[in-house]
């Protein structure tokens, strides 16, 4: 059994502030209830089912650890990654995601519209008659589209330019999604740009309106 020093750590790391002396001794009452008990061969065989669990949970945790560092130290080692690494809101981490879903084949992609509509981030249109759609793609990288949205929100807080053309984009009635996907877009598209080049990220060429007007 808990004591209440421990439930009501536990209720603070949860974020828990107030009535937390009430919550405890509910906790409590809880805990201590014959309907929370099971026929202790059953107890005692979750038990051993939890503590299994938890091994598998363990090992999991330390085998993304290892893959952690081993990517921390071969990914700067990658001939693409000066570039990657030169984008606002890519760290090494989310940069190694970045380019393990990309590739480094050159030829993989014709140009920077094969790329944004493999990211999912480029929209796709649908007309028929008077009709005119504009929406999100549903067939996409879901790998790459989720490292999208991760990096778009970071480069809000890394760059001026990434931050006032999400701003614009809300302004003109994007919603939160819509504006960092269509954030994750440009720069995806300036990602391609860089690599083939083999030039670094720079804020003043990739957001020149955007920054001026900030200005």
């Amino acid at each position: 059994m808990l004591t209440r020093a421990q439930l009501q750590a536990a209720l603070k790391r949860a974020g828990r502030k107030r009535g937390l002396e009430a919550d405890v001794e509910r906790l409590r009452e809880v805990f201590r209830g014959e309907y929370a008990h099971q026929p202790q061969l059953v107890e005692d065989a979750l038990g051993k089912q939890m503590l299994a669990l938890l091994g598998q949970l363990e090992a999991a945790c330390a085998a993304s650890d290892d893959l952690a560092e081993a990517v921390e130290a071969a990914f700067p080692e990658h001939p693409d990654a000066k570039v990657i690494l030169s984008f606002p809101g890519l760290g090494v981490q989310l940069g190694a995601r970045v380019l393990g879903e990309i590739g480094d084949d050159r030829t993989r992609f014709a140009d920077a519209r094969g790329l944004k509509a493999y990211a999912g981030s480029a929209p796709i249109t649908r007309a028929s008659g008077k009709k005119h759609h504009v929406g999100r793609r549903m067939i996409k990288n879901d790998r790459l589209n989720h490292a999208g949205y991760l990096w778009a929100f970071a480069a809000l807080t890394a760059s001026p330019g990434a931050k006032a053309h999400y701003g614009r984009r809300r302004e003109k009635g994007d919603w939160h999604p819509q504006a960092q996907r269509h954030l994750f877009n440009r720069m995806i598209g300036q990602l391609y740009h860089c690599i083939s080049t083999g030039e670094v990220f720079d804020e003043h060429v990739a957001f020149p309106t955007l920054l001026a007007a900030a200005a």
